[in-house]
Parts: structure tokens; sequence; C-alpha cells
């Protein structure tokens, strides 16, 4: 494998390549949708290396072509399938009407290869999404399909060359640079920590250099796409606040802390970046910072510096903890975890029954998707989820078609109750408690974004009537 001094396309000896952001650069097809077509692609991904990586992709790009809309407006895209196994897409993030989510098994038929689904939906919220594969997750999302969606304000509060998306991904590579494809589906990721890669794209790009006017405000999205891990990203020298949560805006900045920022699969975070020399994003890991981008602020010729015009806080509706539903889910199994009665499609796991399945995690006692939902839910009503962790590793869960707030964390003294939140972290043995209105009629998942950790047995449904 890779080394560790190699690891993470980090320092030395990696030459820098300019950034350039995923375009969106979609034709549309004669009807006015937009083609997206999954399908086999190469990549060189190992800088030092001469092998280019066989992945899957859409459009033949990593990540995917950038999809840019104004909130309020309609996205009609296309899926053209040309793997060798069903796929689906989710827009991840986008409180979406029900049929088009892209989970595979719960809200549509996975298209099969060769077959096509169209997706027609509105962008209700500006923001900071991406959309992936929603079959087999484990495995496509591990290969490379993914894509940034951005949502802007009716009016933009930053223009384009002052807006940077920001695409994260690490990749299990073997030592020839090509991905190592033996290891997926390994028991030992899906029971322990999930698929942690070995080296860091940024954009697809080893350790890009993004260029800055100097003292000039700059939205930065960050967005996590990892199957499994979590981003602790060292912002030391970055002068800004952040600005937004999972794609919904803060009622107030908040300003970016000393301690590194901490970014859990499938999570994004916006940061308003005024910079006045040259700065690195760095990977905490162990103890060690490695830079993985750069930013290098350049002189602006003696333009004038424009006000930095914030954008507003979306208008989610508030839960009513006062009328809330509150219900319970714990979390079990993994490697090193609680042994509970585990079912799976009806039977009680025993013995080998474990590795052959692969269901080695539970919600409630149960493996995957139930026939009946975990709960059901008015339309309007007020739901709170208490999460137990009753494991030994952190998970990061994701509720489709909602945000939240989080409420109560154990064992924390930080107030999260102002950021709404598509996906949260939780520690081992740790109970967080989170609220939301349901609102959005339809069957829905809530589940690990751990992408092993779903295949093996976390993920769960609830339904809004």
């Amino acid at each position: 494998m890779i080394n560790r001094r190699q690891m993470l396309a980090l320092t030395g000896g990696i030459a820098a390549v300019a950034a350039v952001a995923p375009a969106f650069s979609f034709a549309r097809a004669s009807d006015g949708f937009f083609e997206i077509t999954a399908g086999p692609a190469k990549k060189k991904l190992y800088t030092d290396g001469d092998v280019e990586a066989d992945l899957w992709a859409y459009n033949a790009s990593n990540p995917g072509p950038q999809i840019r809309v104004k909130a309020g407006e309609r996205v009609k895209v296309r899926l053209i399938n040309n793997l060798e196994e069903p796929t689906s897409i989710h827009w991840h993030g986008i409180r979406i009407q029900n049929d088009m989510d892209g989970v595979a098994g719960l809200t549509q038929d996975p298209v099969p290869p060769g077959g096509t689904f169209e997706y027609d939906f509105v962008v209700p919220d500006a923001g900071t999404y991406w959309y992936h594969a929603h079959n087999r997750s484990w495995n496509q999302v591990a290969r490379g399909l993914y894509g940034p969606l951005i949502v802007e304000e009716v009016e933009p509060a930053f223009d384009r060359d002052h807006d940077i998306t920001v695409v994260i991904d690490d990749w299990r590579l073997r030592d020839d640079g090509n991905l190592d494809l033996e290891s997926l589906g390994n028991l030992m990721d899906w029971s322990h920590a999930g698929r942690l890669g070995n080296y860091l794209t940024v954009n697809g790009d080893s350790a890009p250099v993004f260029p800055l006017k100097r003292g000039e405000a700059y939205r930065v999205r960050l967005i996590n796409v990892a199957n499994a891990r979590v981003m602790e990203i060292g912002a030391d020298g970055a002068e800004g606040s952040i600005l937004a949560y999972d794609g919904q805006t803060l009622p107030e900045p908040e300003t970016i802390p000393s301690d590194p920022l901490l970014i859990g699969p499938a999570q994004r975070m916006d940061l308003l970046i005024r910079a006045d020399k040259d700065f690195p994003l760095q990977l905490v890991t162990r103890g060690d910072r490695f830079s993985f981008v750069e930013f290098s602020v350049k002189d602006n010729e003696g333009a004038a510096v424009a006000e930095v015009k914030l954008p507003t806080a979306g208008t989610l509706p508030e839960p009513d903890l006062s009328s809330a539903s509150t219900y319970t889910l714990e979390m079990t199994g993994g490697a090193m975890g609680q042994f509970v009665e585990t079912r799976y499609n009806g039977k009680v796991l025993e013995g080998e029954d474990f590795r052959r399945t692969g269901q080695v995690w539970a919600f409630n006692g149960v493996a995957n998707l139930s026939d009946t939902p975990f709960f059901s839910a008015k339309q309007g009503e007020t739901i709170v989820v208490e999460v137990r962790n009753e494991t030994s590793f952190v998970h990061a869960m994701h509720t489709h078609g909602h945000h939240f707030r989080v409420v109560e964390r154990e064992g924390s003294t930080v107030d999260e109750s102002a950021r709404w939140r598509d996906t949260f972290l939780i520690g081992p043995s740790q109970k967080v408690r989170i609220a939301f209105v349901a609102d959005n009629p339809g069957k829905w998942l809530f589940h690990c974004h751990m992408l092993e950790h779903a295949a093996a047995g976390m993920n769960t449904w609830f339904e809004v009537a």
C-alpha cells in the first residue's frame, strides 16, 4: 500500500495543480433534460504514479459535473446507466418530493444496466448539496459516483469568481495508484470504522492551489464525499467565519475556531474567507497535520474591495418540542460492540449468519430495512428522535427529506441548536436528540452515512402521512 508519508496527497515532492472548479457543463437534450451518464472512466489520481485509476464516474469526470441552479428552480436530469450493475441518484440534503429522492428499494426501483430514469424536482432552499449513487453505495460512491449540487440564492451573495466548491474524497489506492477494488466489501471495514482511504483529492486533483485576491471575501464550500472518513480540518491562517452547515445558512456567522473543523461523511460547511496571506487547509490525523489544499493570495491590483453581502438564513419550520412525539433508536453491533438479538429479513441471526449476510449492525435489534417503519408521523408533526450509540465507533446519521436541529448532545457543552443539519455525528456510547417537523410526505430513509455501516445493517425508514 501507499505509505504514510505519501498518504493523502500531502506535502513534499508532490506538484500542486491549479484548482479548477468542476463546471456546470451539461448540454441539454432536446426535451430540456440534462443528461448524466454513469459509467466506467479512467483518471490519474496518484500524482507520483503513471497509472490511470479505474473509476466509475458521471459523464466521465470526477467529481461529476457541478449542477448550479437558483433556489426555486426546477431540475430535470436524465440518468443513463452504462454501469455493469443497477444504480440510482440521491440528491443529498434537498427537501425533495419523495419519488425523486433516489433511494433504490424504497422510493424507486434501481435503474438497470442500459436503462434510464428521469428526475424532475424543484430545489426549495439555497445552499451546498451534492448528488451520489444510492444503490450499493459502499461500492459505487467509493469508485467515484458523486458530484456537487449548488443552489444559489435568487440574488447570489457571491459572484462565481468568489464562490469556491471544494469536494474532498479519500481513496484507497494500491501501490501503483489504481483503486484497490479487491478490498471493496471487506467485512473488516464493514464491522469497524468503514472504508478509510490512503490518498486525498480535492475536486479530483492532488494538492490543488486556489488563487484569491488580497482582502476580498470568498465563500468556500467544503463537501466531504468520503465513504467513512471524518475529516478533521485545520484552517490555521484562514481569517473568516462559518456561514452554513449542511446547506443551511446560520442566523449569524460563527468565528472559525482554533480547533480543527469536524466534517463527517456527507456533511458540508460553508466558510467566509478574507485573506491577506497564503494559507493551507490541513487534514489533522493522529496529531499530525498534512496540507491538502492551498490558497494563494495575490494583490488585487488596486481594485476596490467590495463589501461582503452575507446570505440570509432560510425559513425551515421550527419544531415545537412541547408537542413532540419522541422515538428512540438504539444502535448496536460492530466489532467490540454489545451483542443483542438481531433480526434480518425476519430471521434471528446466529453464528455464521453474520459473516454470510454481512449484517453486523442493527437499529433497535433490526439489521437493514424492515417491512414496518421506525415511526409514522402526521404531516406537520414535530418529531424528536433520541439516538443512543451503544457501539464502539463514531457514526454519521443522515435523515432524508428533512433538516433537523440537534437539541441535546450528551457530554457536550457546545450549543448546536442554531444549526440546521441533515447529517450529525454521534460518538461511541453517546446519546443525541434531534428534532424536526415532519412536513414532507412519503417514505424517508434514516441511516448511517458511513456507507459500509449502512450496507451492514444501519438503515431504517420512517413515513410521513
